[in-house]
């Protein structure tokens, strides 16, 4: 009621930070923001970044390590997870970056300098929730990385879409160069990769619907397989294209920007192999 309703009308712009600086896609393990108690209240200080509409968010979930003053280890560390509103003392939203692609969703860096949180703001209202800290942000990882292969599967149809458009109508030597083989074989690739990516993403939901979850493993084959052959796929349409792939009055340049950053943001190609070949060797 405080903060989950006017998300989801969408009267308030929300971002989930965990991704700092130093820690790449080590998100929990390298993570250094800090939340040392101080009486009834915590005091949180650190940085995050990449975080999507950090720049104009006005609810902010935020993953800290608990600081207790006991010396353990920073990967050992409690996560506790806070909610931050915009114009909070102490808290700064940079400006959005200048991206490579997918520039209509905004990304940016926040800092944290003695931000000053009651309990109430601890997700949870404890520090030992069900459900809360790693255990949610792994729950969130799986759903993030099954979000990406839903994605793929848009840059996938759409550069489809327009591949079969252009090649029914670009014409050389009086036909159209659908009528070539090497063309209907770039076309037949990327429905292949459409119809994968798409059995992933359904099977994912129809999972969902009948609460059987996807594993870390599981949807981390789902991101790899999709962001990769959404790249693929993107890249043969600006080639099916030739020329005319590589200005922006083309639209397949654009989506070959915006597939690009799918094998990077939640955990890159080489963090989601270690996260496959961890389940199946243990």
């Amino acid at each position: 009621e405080r903060w989950g309703l006017d998300l989801m009308t969408f009267d308030k712009v929300g971002a989930w930070a965990i991704t700092e600086p130093d820690s790449g896609s080590d998100a929990l393990g390298g993570m250094t923001t800090t939340a040392r108690r101080d009486g009834d209240e915590y005091i949180i200080n650190g940085s995050k970044t990449w975080i999507t509409n950090g720049p104009f968010a006005d609810t902010i979930v935020l993953y800290a390590k608990l600081d207790d003053g006991s010396g353990e280890d920073m990967r050992n560390r409690k996560v506790l997870t806070f909610v931050l509103d915009k114009g909070m003392p102490g808290l700064e939203q940079s400006k959005p970056m200048r991206k490579m692609g997918q520039k209509a969703s905004p990304t940016g860096t926040l800092f944290m300098t003695d931000v000053r949180v009651g309990k109430d703001r601890l997700l949870g209202e404890t520090e030992d929730p069900k459900g809360g800290g790693r255990s949610s942000a792994k729950d969130n990882f799986v759903s993030e990385r099954a979000g990406v292969a839903s994605m793929s599967l848009g840059v996938i149809e759409e550069c489809l879409k327009l591949s079969i458009d252009y090649a029914k109508n670009r014409k050389l030597w009086n036909k159209p160069i659908s009528d070539f083989q090497l063309i209907q074989l770039k076309l037949a690739n990327m429905e292949v990769a459409r119809v994968n990516v798409q059995n992933m993403v359904f099977q994912f939901i129809e999972r969902s619907v009948n609460n059987a979850p996807t594993s870390m493993a599981e949807a981390s084959a789902m991101k790899l397989y999709s962001a990769q052959a959404a790249c693929q796929v993107a890249d043969e349409a600006i080639q099916l294209f030739g020329g005319n792939g590589y200005v922006s009055e083309y639209r397949v340049e654009q989506l070959s920007r915006d597939a690009r950053v799918l094998r990077i943001y939640a955990g890159t190609d080489e963090i989601q192999v270690g996260a496959i070949a961890k389940d199946l060797l243990r």
